[in-house]
């Protein structure tokens, strides 16, 4: 066989339903095998509320009607403490890059625009401010952590 024949066959191959086609002529061997097509499929990532997490220390979260329309950056826990949560879903990075230092550690003073931490949404990094002012005595999450609308990330004092 020469290559004009094999190119013909690659093209009936590739115009037919056929998968395969192995053909013999004159101790010559041609195996043709054609590779499915993979569809890709691209995730569809809504940016509705998801469903609010288990109450901590037994205080709802819930809103209520005089609520419902309120900011969900910061919910106080107690009357010292309050939680600087995740205005979107997406993955927390503590800092800028795995080579920088943390925005904020256990101990900082941060004030209203203060950035605490980055969350990645779609390849889009979004930097996130405390939008309280106090000393962080904990933090929630992980580095690299996948979290959703409403979680907390962040106790303040």
């Amino acid at each position: 066989m020469n290559f004009k024949e094999i190119k013909e066959l690659i093209e009936i191959l590739d115009q037919s339903s056929l998968t395969e086609i192995n053909i013999e002529d004159k101790g010559n061997v041609v195996n043709l095998k054609k590779e499915k097509e993979t569809e890709i499929i691209t995730p569809q990532i809504s940016q509705q509320p998801m469903q609010q997490f288990a109450p901590q220390q037994g205080v709802s979260q819930a809103p209520t009607p005089n609520n419902a329309g309120e900011d969900t950056s910061s919910v106080s826990i107690d009357d010292n403490l309050q939680t600087i949560n995740a205005p979107m879903v997406g993955t927390f990075y503590k800092s800028p890059s795995p080579e920088e230092s943390a925005y904020v550690q256990v101990g900082d003073s941060v004030t209203n625009e203060s950035t605490v931490c980055i969350l990645e949404a779609m390849k889009l990094f979004n930097e996130i401010q405390a939008e309280v002012t106090g000393e962080i005595v904990e933090i929630l999450v992980e580095d690299g952590q996948m979290v959703e609308y409403g979680q907390p990330l962040f106790k303040v004092k």
